[in-house]
C-alpha cells in the first residue's frame, strides 16, 4: 500500500476508534444483564477455570442464563477483565477494539472486491461512522465477533493470492464464527458452501497445487463444519432457537384458530393453514424487510438496546446509492464475473438468519449483511460520480464538488446521530439498560455490614447477576455457597438468593407477604426470607413495599422518573 493510501486508511481507523471510545463508560447508559453476564462469567473463568455454574472452561455454549451465548466472546473478554477489572471500560473496551479492526478488513475487502482503492477507502469510512457499526460496537454483543471474523475472513479470501496462508486463515476464521453468534451457525455454512460452489475451480488449483496447504485447510474445514451436525444436536446448542424460532406455540395457536374461522370447504382449510403455508409466508415477509429503506434508513431495529429508535442503521444520504450499488452488482454478476456472483448469492443468503425467527427488523440477526451494504453503497456512489462527469464535463471539477457536497452531507447526518445518542437516547432509554442496579449494588456494598439480610426486586431482569459483578463477589465462593438458591423452570435459570442476598418478584414484596405484616417474605423457588429480629434493607420498585419500612434512599433513571426505592425495616 502506498504511503497516502495508508495514511488515509490510518486516519479512518482513528476516527472510527474515537466514536467508539469516547465516553464508553456511559453510553450506552449502563451496562445491561448480558454485559454483566459475560463480565462475572469471563471474570469467574480466569479466577477458576469454571463459568458462574461450575463449567470448566465451556466449549460449545455457556449456560448464562439459560439462553446459552457461545463461548468466544467471553474468552475474548478475559485479558480486559484481567487488566482493568469488572468495570464497565473493562467489558466494553474489547468490542471497541473488535468494531475499529473492522474498519480495516472492511477495507480489504471491498477492494479486494472492487480492485479500487478509492471503494475500499469508502467502504471503511461508511464503516467507521454508519449506526450499524457504531452504535453495537460501544458494548457487549456477540454479533460483533462474528462480524469481524466473518468481514476478516472474506478480506482474506478476496487477496488469497497475496499470500498462500491467507486461504486457510480465510477458513479458519470462518470456522471460528460457529463458536461467536447463533445466527452464523447457520450462514456460514451456506456461505461455505457458495463460496466452494462458485470458485470450485480455483480451489481445486490452489489445493492441488500446494498438498500442504491442501491439508490444512481440509483440517481446518472438519474440525469446525464437519463437528456442526454434533454441536447443533447439543440441547443447549439449540436452547435460544426454541424460543425464537419462527414456528413456536404461538403460531400454532393462530394456525388452529385460523382453521376455525375459515370458511373455506374442509379439504381446503388444512393445504391453506398449516405449518408450511405459515412459515412461507411469514418467512418471506421478514425476508423482504431486511431490504427495505423502512428498515435501512429511516426506523432500524424494533429493540431499543441494539439501535436508537426511529434511526435508520445507514445514513439517508445513501438511500440512492445503495440500490443503485445492489444493481451495479447484479448486473456485474450477470456478466458472471465471480466476486460480484458470490456478493449477489452473499446478499441472498444474508437475511436467513433473521427471518426465521419471530422478530420484525432483527439487527443483530441481520449483521451477517456487513460490509454489503457499505459496499453496495460505494459502487453506487461511484457509478453515479461517474456518470456525472461525463454529464456535466470538466470531470475533476464536477466530481470534487460532488465528492464534497457527499461527505459534507454524510458529516451532517452523523453529527445530528450522535447528538441523539449522546443526549436524548442516553436520558429517554435509561430504563431499558437496567439502569440502576450499579447504584443499588454499590450502595449495599458499601452498607454490607449494616444489615443482616438484603431483600431486592427482581423487576427489572436478574438483579443477581448485577450484584455479583458490582461487588466482585468471588466465584469459588459463589459455587461452593450452599445456601445459594437456584432452580430452573420455565426453561430458564434463576438465582432467588446468594450470601445475604434474596431476590423476590415484585409481587411477593407487597401483598400476601407473609404472617408479620411484611417482615417474611416468599421467595418463588418456595423458600421463605424472614426480617422479624433481623435489620433487612429493601431495594424495590417505586412504590413497591409494605408498611413498616423507611424510605432511606431513591435511584432515579437519567430521565427523572424514578427506577428504585431502598428502605429499612423499623
Amino acid at each position: 500500500m502506498q504511503r497516502n493510501s495508508f495514511a488515509l486508511l490510518f486516519l479512518i481507523v482513528i476516527f472510527g476508534l474515537g466514536l467508539r471510545l469516547y465516553n464508553i463508560s456511559d453510553v450506552p447508559p449502563s451496562l445491561n444483564w448480558d454485559e454483566v453476564s459475560h463480565g462475572y462469567n469471563a471474570y469467574s473463568i480466569l479466577r477458576t477455570g469454571r463459568d458462574e455454574w461450575g463449567k470448566q472452561f465451556p466449549v460449545t455454549n455457556f449456560r448464562a442464563y439459560g439462553d446459552y451465548p457461545l463461548p468466544l466472546n467471553l474468552y475474548f473478554l478475559i485479558p480486559s477483565v484481567a487488566v482493568f477489572g469488572l468495570t464497565e471500560f473493562g467489558i466494553r473496551f474489547p468490542h471497541v477494539i473488535l468494531g475499529t479492526l473492522t474498519i480495516i478488513s472492511s477495507f480489504f475487502l471491498a477492494y479486494g472486491v472492487a480492485r479500487r482503492r478509492v471503494v475500499g477507502f469508502l467502504v471503511a469510512l461508511l464503516v467507521a461512522i454508519e449506526p450499524w457499526y457504531v452504535f453495537p460496537s460501544r458494548f457487549v454483543l456477540q454479533s460483533n465477533m462474528s462480524v469481524f471474523l466473518i468481514i476478516t475472513s472474506m478480506a482474506l479470501f478476496f487477496n488469497r493470492e497475496k499470500h498462500r496462508i491467507f486461504l486457510p486463515l480465510a477458513a479458519f476464521l470462518l470456522g471460528l464464527t460457529l463458536f461467536a453468534y447463533h445466527s452464523t451457525r447457520i450462514f456460514s455454512p451456506l456461505l461455505l458452501l457458495a463460496v466452494i460452489f462458485i470458485y470450485r475451480p480455483d480451489l481445486f488449483k490452489c489445493l492441488k497445487k500446494e498438498s500442504v496447504l491442501s491439508m490444512i485447510l481440509w483440517g481446518v474445514a472438519s474440525v469446525f463444519f464437519l463437528s456442526l451436525p454434533v454441536i447443533l444436536l447439543n440441547n443447549e446448542a439449540r436452547a435460544r432457537a426454541n424460543w425464537v424460532f419462527l414456528i413456536d406455540q404461538g403460531a400454532v395457536n393462530k394456525i388452529i384458530e385460523s382453521r376455525s374461522n375459515s370458511h373455506l370447504p374442509p379439504i381446503l382449510v388444512k393445504a391453506v393453514y398449516n405449518r408450511p403455508v405459515y412459515f412461507i409466508k411469514a418467512f418471506s415477509q421478514r425476508y423482504v424487510e431486511y431490504f427495505s429503506p423502512e428498515f435501512l434508513f429511516y426506523k432500524g431495529g424494533t429493540h431499543y438496546q441494539f439501535s436508537v429508535p426511529d434511526t435508520g442503521l445507514l445514513y439517508k444520504i445513501n438511500l440512492p446509492f445503495f440500490y443503485l450499488g445492489l444493481f451495479c452488482i447484479i448486473c456485474a454478476a450477470l456478466k458472471r464475473k465471480k466476486d460480484y456472483i458470490f456478493v449477489t448469492v452473499w446478499f441472498l443468503l444474508a437475511p436467513i438468519p433473521a427471518s426465521i425467527t419471530q422478530e420484525h427488523f432483527a439487527v443483530l440477526r441481520s449483521t451477517t449483511f456487513l460490509p454489503l451494504p457499505q459496499l453496495s453503497v460505494a459502487l453506487g456512489f461511484l457509478f453515479g460520480l461517474d456518470l456525472i462527469k461525463r454529464k456535466f464535463g470538466r470531470g475533476e471539477v464536477s466530481g470534487k464538488v460532488a465528492v464534497t457536497l457527499y461527505v459534507a452531507l454524510l458529516l451532517i447526518e452523523l453529527e445530528g446521530y450522535l447528538t441523539v445518542l449522546f443526549t436524548e437516547y442516553n436520558q429517554k432509554y435509561s430504563w431499558a439498560w437496567q439502569y440502576g442496579y450499579k447504584q443499588v449494588a454499590e450502595y449495599a456494598k458499601q452498607r454490607y455490614g449494616n444489615y443482616d439480610k438484603f431483600i431486592v426486586t427482581k423487576k427489572y431482569g436478574e438483579p443477581h447477576e448485577f450484584f455479583l459483578f458490582y461487588l466482585h463477589y468471588d466465584p469459588r465462593k459463589y459455587m461452593n455457597d450452599l445456601g445459594t438458591v437456584r432452580y430452573f423452570k420455565s426453561d430458564w435459570y434463576w438465582v432467588d438468593g446468594f450470601d445475604k442476598f434474596y431476590f423476590l418478584n415484585d409481587w411477593n414484596v407487597v401483598g400476601d407477604t407473609g404472617t408479620d405484616g411484611g417482615t417474611e417474605f416468599v421467595l418463588e423457588s418456595g423458600g421463605t426470607v424472614d426480617c422479624r429480629m433481623l435489620r433487612c434493607l429493601m431495594i424495590t420498585s417505586p412504590g413497591n413495599y409494605p408498611l413498616g419500612w423507611r424510605l432511606v434512599e431513591t435511584i432515579y433513571f437519567l430521565d427523572g422518573k424514578t427506577a428504585f426505592e431502598i428502605l429499612e425495616n423499623i
